[in-house]
């Protein structure tokens, strides 16, 4: 695979003791310049490998949203976990869109998967990226230990748990905030996927969480938190998070699925939570 080209520092903050920054490199498997940014604990040690999550976001947004908005800094710093927030698509004058801007296809809808028609398929080649370009970029510029977590709401959650239940020699753990975890069954996902994976509904299960968690049946074995709000509206129009907790209970698989009364899909709810997801990952980490 070709490597990314060397980072460009656009931003540092100093943040509960550690340093919260944004980079730039060029993307050799997306074909364009990227942004990601990471939140860099406290270290009593330059030579100290640091436990790395990494955190997908949802439609719409990009690689700043958790970093502002979750309050994430504050724990990380107190457990000595980086935070690696890339983009949510691939981003550039030459990026193709939605035809009709929509919020759902295209920039910023990514769904993390590898295109494989036209237009989407030279740059949208996000499972390559977050899978393998990015943590080889992370890996030579920061020192972090092999293995990482990950995490991610809503769009990211369907990214973050389809990539730990594709790739569970990787990562430590998964969590999830309102999941989109059955796309061939979901307005957003059939929309996504049948532009960017084609109609044949075959090619989707390798994307498909529920498809996934049946595929690994009686050798699954990582860790998963996932919290779901009650008062999300798309809790029942998008078929979030219970479905994947069917297949769980099907499988005999001892994930936890949480479901909170009076949350909605915002990042009040992520906020509200993201201390306990840090702590469940460091168990691992």
């Amino acid at each position: 695979m070709p490597a990314s080209t060397e980072l460009a520092e656009l931003s540092a903050n100093k943040c509960f003791g550690g340093w919260q920054k944004k980079y730039s490199h060029k993307s050799e498997v997306l074909d364009c310049e990227m942004q990601f940014s990471v939140f860099i604990p406290p270290t009593l040690s330059p030579d100290t490998k640091l436990p790395a999550l990494y955190w997908l976001s949802g439609l719409t947004c990009t690689d700043e949203n958790f970093a502002t908005k979750a309050g994430a800094q504050r724990v990380a710093a107190e457990l000595g976990i980086m935070l690696i927030m890339p983009d949510t698509s691939p981003r550039g004058e030459k990026v193709p869109d939605a035809a009709d801007a929509a919020y759902d296809l295209g920039l910023g809808a990514s769904f993390y998967v590898n295109a494989t028609e036209e237009p989407w398929k030279h740059h949208y080649q996000m499972y390559d990226y977050i899978v393998d370009e990015l943590p080889s970029l992370i890996s030579k510029e920061f020192r972090v230990k092999e293995k990482a977590a990950i995490a991610g709401h809503s769009m990211g959650g369907h990214g973050a748990l389809m990539i730990a239940l594709s790739n569970i020699k990787r990562f430590c753990s998964v969590s999830a905030f309102a999941p989109i975890v059955n796309p061939s069954d979901c307005q957003w996902g059939q929309k996504a996927f049948s532009h960017y994976l084609g109609e044949n509904k075959n090619n989707w299960a390798d994307y498909d969480s529920c498809a996934l968690m049946r595929q690994q049946g009686k050798f699954l074995h990582i860790p998963m938190l996932v919290d779901q709000g009650l008062d999300d509206n798309f809790y029942h129009a998008q078929k979030l998070t219970k479905p994947l907790e069917d297949v769980a209970n099907e499988i005999g698989y001892k994930a936890e699925f949480r479901y909170h009364s009076g949350y909605d899909h915002s990042y009040f709810f992520i906020s509200s939570l993201i201390e306990e997801h840090l702590r469940f990952h460091a168990k691992y980490l």
